[in-house]
């Protein structure tokens, strides 16, 4: 890690605090720590950071405020949300504001390095990818546009089809893991959800069936993986 990157760390109960950022220094992260929302606020549009992570209940303003606020400041930003609650309607109230990630208390300092190192590489999977367009056999990919091209015909992939199709391209020729795939896209890995990628998997073969040398192989027991010619 050449540059450090910065956490903005929210929570009340000073003690927690104190641990996670000592915990988050000791990984290598440089951690903020603010004791409420307000000042979360504060330090949020006076730093630069890289992920904000954020507890639910606290004191002058609560971490969904806080979250809404910093998102309309920027809405790229990763949130994980740090919560005692295990409400189903405060984890959807989460995703609804945009969180990528939710942890219900008590939990380990390593599921949280973990969510914390998960989200960065997806982000920076992303930002890489941004740059990129992908060649599949006769096809081309822009992962912006969300656009799969052959020849003339152009295909626009709904936003689902499109993150499916640019993990299977950045993991072309390997297996695809299905529960990574899952809790990238999904963010659960329960059984209504997988039974909605096989859908977009689907899909996915048909939108490539006009180049033989390309197919989606299941991987059984694993996942998936793109068959697609090396290139250059």
């Amino acid at each position: 890690m050449d540059e450090k990157m910065r956490i903005l760390l929210c929570e009340d109960d000073e003690n927690l605090g104190m641990l996670l950022r000592e915990y988050l220094q000791t990984k290598g992260y440089s951690a903020e720590l603010c004791p409420d929302g307000e000042a979360g606020y504060k330090a949020f549009l006076k730093n630069k950071y890289d992920l904000c992570v954020l507890d639910v209940m606290m004191p002058k303003k609560d971490g969904f405020t806080l979250a809404q606020e910093i998102r309309q400041a920027n809405a790229q930003i990763p949130i994980i949300f740090l919560t005692a609650k295990t409400m189903k309607e405060d984890i959807l109230e989460g995703f609804k504001i945009g969180a990528d990630d939710y942890i219900t208390k008590p939990f380990s300092m390593e599921e949280l390095t973990f969510r914390i190192e998960a989200i960065l590489r997806r982000v920076r999977g992303k930002r890489n990818k941004e740059a990129n367009q992908y060649k599949l056999g006769r096809f081309s990919f822009d992962t912006q546009k969300q656009i799969l091209a052959i020849g003339d015909k152009q295909t626009k992939l709904t936003t689902k089809e499109s993150e499916l199709l640019g993990l299977l391209c950045a993991h072309a020729n390997e297996i695809l893991q299905r529960d990574f795939a899952l809790k990238t896209i999904w963010i659960d890995d329960n059984y209504f959800n997988a039974r909605s990628m096989d859908v977009y998997i689907t899909k996915l073969r048909k939108h490539l069936k006009d180049d033989p040398s390309i197919e989606i192989i299941n991987i059984h027991g694993k996942g998936y993986k793109l068959i697609a010619p090396e290139t250059e």
